[in-house]
């Protein structure tokens, strides 16, 4: 987690005619693996809310400073540490950001999560995280959980780079993704997504990325949590990972 452009903003849409409730999160101090807590994590984020016309909705700097502390601890995924952020919204169908930054201009590694709180017809349908992507160990990360039903879900995760060109500086020249699943195991990998053995049903989403050197996994996936990794094939730029829910 830079500044500026380089922040890290992840942008979601709810689908459907009913109001969602949502859990945003912002977590830097907490991040571990394996027990051992993250070089370089951030020590301070703050985490706002924009609706869809790019207005502020609400910010949170330390989540149990929020108004609706009691709900989010009540959640069962609040977070760990005491500076770290939350915000807990019901929200009209449209399309929504949280941008993720440090505590007067902090920098370091940090996670932005969106939880589902509410089971009805409309959906958490898009996911999506735009950040810089570096080299080594400092990769874009974009998780996600198919679950609150038993069978399969059909999901299409995109790695973007070439295509924000022109609306972002040091756009990613050519994104590589790959697709996790809970014990790490890499179910799929892609560099180009024409180049994906089911371009053609990709395609037929009606989104495939724009750019032939952008990267896409369509799949089908059982209840559990999965990973997106999105590096670059060469150098570092701003990406995005997004991930879509076809069902």
């Amino acid at each position: 987690m830079l500044t500026g452009d380089n922040t890290l903003i992840g942008g979601f849409i709810i689908t459907g005619n009913a109001n969602k409730k949502v859990l945003l999160l912002a977590k830097g101090p907490s991040l571990a693996v394996g027990g051992t807590p993250v070089p370089g994590r951030m020590a301070d984020p703050v985490l706002e809310l924009h609706g869809p016309n790019g207005a502020l909705i609400t910010s949170n700097d330390d989540w149990k400073s929020s108004p609706e502390r009691t709900e989010i601890e009540n959640s069962g995924v609040a977070p760990s540490d005491d500076k770290e952020s939350a915000i807990l919204r019901t929200l009209a169908p449209g399309s929504y950001t949280g941008v993720l930054s440090g505590k007067d201009n902090s920098t370091g590694i940090a996670l932005v999560e969106i939880y589902d709180l509410a089971t009805n017809t409309s959906l958490l349908a898009n996911i999506s995280s735009r950040g810089l992507v570096d080299t080594g160990d400092n990769v874009m990360i974009g998780g996600f959980i198919a679950g609150n039903q038993s069978a399969d879900t059909r999901v299409l995760v995109r790695g973007l780079g070439p295509s924000l060109q022109g609306n972002v500086p040091n756009a990613l020249a050519d994104p590589i993704l790959e697709l996790h699943d809970g014990n790490g195991n890499t179910l799929e990998t892609n560099d180009n997504w024409r180049d994906a053995p089911n371009s053609s049903d990709i395609e037929a989403t009606g989104i495939p990325p724009s750019h032939d050197l952008e990267s896409a996994i369509l799949k089908q996936v059982s209840p559990a949590g999965y990973t997106a990794i999105l590096r670059g094939k060469t150098g570092s730029g701003i990406a995005v990972v997004e991930i879509y829910n076809l069902n």
